[in-house]
């Protein structure tokens, strides 16, 4: 029997939940579909959230031939043969190919459809739950619309799930009996991927008792039979990336209630190690020296964390990420070496000052070096002026001191000594 994911799967988009900014009445992709005008598309979004279903019902309205081909195991060969086909076929005008996980062809095998979908024989359907402009061929997105499909919204997940309790009542003569919490809790529990939440109705009825073809839903088997929520995102995927995004501006913008939802996020996701050293990053990028002080604090605090190991790793983590998100913030430092770097990859810096090389061998006094330097340690105020850049850059500034106390009391410091000499 098949799983009940693909029982239930829609054959017309007034069935589909979600994804009303595409396919809401008037909307670009339900109005393609409407008027059976199917163009090159890439669908973008996580697992889940109706990619397939939109592909299958979009190639059903067109006189094409239809292929499905995933990229995790199809090859050029796959689509060569596809092509030798398009001769073959009697009373169809081309083909529709569905290329799922499109982000696992490498750029030669993408091009291999190119010309076909140029001259139009082969009109592309290509999903991904990667970043298209990062994984796709930039001359198959130039030939593309790309259509983002976004996580599922509790109320619509219900909404498939009591669809597929009256299928299952209707079909299989099993009557499910259940409350709106019950239901919430599985929405919940998929993290907006209709598949998943199926896919944990299917098992939770499966590992119930039966009594008289009725299965009552209670928290109690739900519990015993997923053992805990997980949002199991891996590092090459965009969910990943976008967390670990919205984690550090909101420490940078000082929303230490959003720094520590996308902490929690990252942690359940299994992500210590790169919370830790993301938190690093951030003290010298963001807060920088407005506090310096926060980085040697952070840096005890992710030691202890990764000393611990979860589950008690929470605990200073979210110390880390308050203490951060609540700090003054400056990127002066940031800057300033991102400036430096720029101007050593881009311009010829010439010499160092001869004064200011090596002197701490022999010959070096007849090679000219050290020669004429001021020590400042002799000088009052332990500063005496000296050119210290090459000669190309001696006027260039790269440290622009930040509005913070901090700052500005080392602003007036170098201020003060410059003055008094």
């Amino acid at each position: 029997m098949q799983p009940l994911a693909e029982r239930i799967r829609p054959d017309n988009i007034e069935d589909i939940v979600g994804q009303k900014h595409i396919l809401g009445r008037g909307k670009p992709l339900y109005n393609m579909i409407k008027n059976r005008k199917i163009m090159n598309m890439v669908f973008y979004g996580p697992p889940g959230v109706g990619k397939t279903t939109v592909a299958n019902i979009a190639a059903s309205i067109t006189d094409k031939k239809f292929y499905k081909l995933n990229a995790t195991n199809a090859s050029v060969s796959d689509i060569q043969r596809v092509v030798k086909s398009l001769d073959t076929f009697i009373g169809y005008k081309g083909v529709v190919l569905y290329l799922d996980e499109i982000q696992n062809f490498n750029r030669k095998q993408q091009q291999s459809i190119l010309e076909y979908i140029e001259d139009g024989r082969i009109t592309l359907i290509a999903s991904t739950a990667d970043n298209p402009y990062h994984c796709i061929y930039n001359a198959i997105l130039s030939r593309s619309l790309v259509f983002e499909f976004k996580p599922i919204e509790e109320e619509d997940i219900i909404k498939a799930l009591k669809r597929a309790i009256n299928i299952l009542k209707i079909e299989d003569n099993i009557e499910v009996i259940f409350n709106c919490d019950i239901l919430k809790y599985i929405s919940r529990m998929s993290g907006g991927d209709v598949r998943r939440s199926l896919n944990f109705l299917e098992l939770i009825i499966h590992s119930s008792e039966k009594v008289d073809n009725k299965i009552e839903l209670t928290m109690e088997n739900i519990k015993n039979a997923v053992q805990e929520k997980g949002f199991n995102f891996d590092k090459s995927g965009d969910y990943y990336y976008d967390t670990i995004s919205a984690f550090q501006k909101s420490i940078r913008g000082s929303s230490p209630d959003a720094a520590v939802y996308y902490a929690a996020v990252l942690i359940k996701g299994g992500h210590l190690q790169e919370i830790c050293r993301r938190l690093l990053v951030i003290a010298s990028e963001d807060i920088g020296l407005a506090y310096p002080q926060a980085a040697s604090i952070v840096y005890a605090l992710v030691k202890s964390a990764l000393y611990l190991g979860l589950p008690e790793a929470r605990i200073p983590i979210s110390e880390a990420v308050i203490l951060l998100a609540t700090s003054p913030k400056s990127n002066s430092s940031y800057k300033a070496i991102n400036d430096a770097m720029s101007d050593v990859e881009s311009k010829n810096i010439g010499e160092i000052p001869s004064y200011l090389k090596d002197a701490h061998y022999s010959g070096a006094k007849r090679l000219g070096r050290g020669i004429g330097y001021k020590y400042p340690h002799d000088y009052e105020n332990h500063y005496v002026n000296q050119q210290y850049l090459p000669d190309e850059l001696k006027d260039r500034i790269y440290y622009i001191p930040g509005k913070n106390k901090m700052e500005s009391a080392a602003e007036a410091y170098i201020k003060h000594i410059k003055n008094e000499y």
